[in-house]
């Protein structure tokens, strides 16, 4: 079934006790929870968008594009990278699988046609072809490994990323989480499924971060940890490039992202956007909020770098101020890896 402005999967949003389309619960999100950490559901994203490019050059063209190093991706091989504008900035979050012919590009349905055109635009006189696949293909989500007919299989590569992590512990969640396309017309009525609100409290315990949750126009790779799956700190030159080795060797992020642990005594939930405040002042916002069926309350925030880790937190929701245990994702000394010395001013007094 296709309707304007969304693509979703009629064999899912039929489903008893279906409840959003794409489907957020069947009924029971805490359960669903439960059966997807558990590898034994899967997820409804064919609200989703998928692109392909083919050519020869496609790799060696994203690599020059995209902030991960890529040209010698291997058949079957999953990568993350992102698009950044000059400044640094994220654009685009790319979740990418090359199956020797085809590279798949699995974004956000609402990042999908900025990218394809923008892309389009980008080809000059290499050897790729763009297109928009969205309409042939869904997204499937998963953390175990199911016996879908998939047409390609992205794993994620967060937790165990090739880049550089700024956090100094690991989420105490699991994280096997795949992506697996499939053409729209594929019966899955055979497997047990979970809603998009299972997936996202699984995510948050896990730190995951996500463009259209985690990041605005103001936002760097830095300030979300993305530079432990999605950034090559070594390769050749990219758009925004400068910016993420300045900050990374020379400077520290302005915000960081955190957990946050909320307390649920008041039955009240905090959403996307809720303040977060040490005393009167705000330092921060949600990003993402979930209750989580191991953890209780959860969320996760942006804040100001210099937050005191120990700080007695609160996330204000209309009047209401709850309580909020902040777990470090990155810490405020993130950055400055380099670690040249400063220099004294010229004149400045030895003492």
């Amino acid at each position: 079934m296709l309707r304007e402005g969304s693509l979703v999967s009629s064999s899912f949003s039929a489903r008893p006790g279906a409840v959003g389309d794409p489907p957020q619960h069947y009924g029971n999100p805490l359960g669903e929870q439960k059966a997807l950490a558990n590898g034994e559901a899967i997820v409804d994203l064919s609200d989703r968008a998928a692109i392909t490019i083919t050519g020869p050059d496609r790799l060696t063209w994203l690599d020059s594009l995209t902030s991960q190093s890529v040209a010698k991706l291997a058949p079957g091989e999953s990568a993350e990278t992102l698009l950044l504008d000059p400044s640094g900035r994220l654009e685009q979050a790319i979740r990418l699988v090359d199956d020797g012919e085809t590279a798949w590009l699995l974004v956000d349905a609402t990042e999908g046609p900025t990218l394809a055109a923008w892309l389009d635009r980008m080809r000059f006189m290499l050897r790729v072809e763009v297109a928009d696949r969205t309409a042939d293909f869904a997204t499937i989500g998963t953390l175990g490994s199911p016996d879908l007919p998939a047409v390609v299989t992205w794993h994620d590569p967060w937790l165990d990323g090739p880049g550089h992590t700024y956090a100094a512990s690991r989420p105490d969640a699991p994280w096997t989480y795949s992506e697996v396309l499939v053409t729209r017309d594929a019966d899955l009525s055979a497997f047990p499924a979970a809603g998009s609100l299972a997936l996202e409290a699984l995510r948050i315990a896990a730190w995951r971060p996500r463009l259209v949750t985690e990041g605005d126009e103001k936002s760097i790779p830095h300030e979300l940890d993305w530079l432990r799956s999605a950034v090559h700190l070594s390769k050749g030159c990219y758009r925004g490039q400068e910016t993420v080795a300045k900050v990374h060797n020379l400077g520290h992020p302005p915000r960081r992202l955190v957990m946050l642990h909320l307390d649920g005594s008041d039955g009240v939930h905090a959403a996307a956007g809720s303040p977060v405040l040490v005393g009167d002042a705000e330092v921060g916002r949600v990003t993402s909020a979930a209750l989580h069926f191991e953890l209780g309350p959860i969320a996760l925030a942006i804040v100001k770098r210099n937050v005191d880790p120990a700080a007695e937190l609160v996330v204000r929701v209309d009047e209401i101020r709850i309580a909020a245990a902040q777990e470090v994702i990155v810490p405020t000394d993130a950055g400055a890896s380099a670690n040249v010395p400063r220099l004294p001013r010229l004149g400045a007094v030895r003492r």
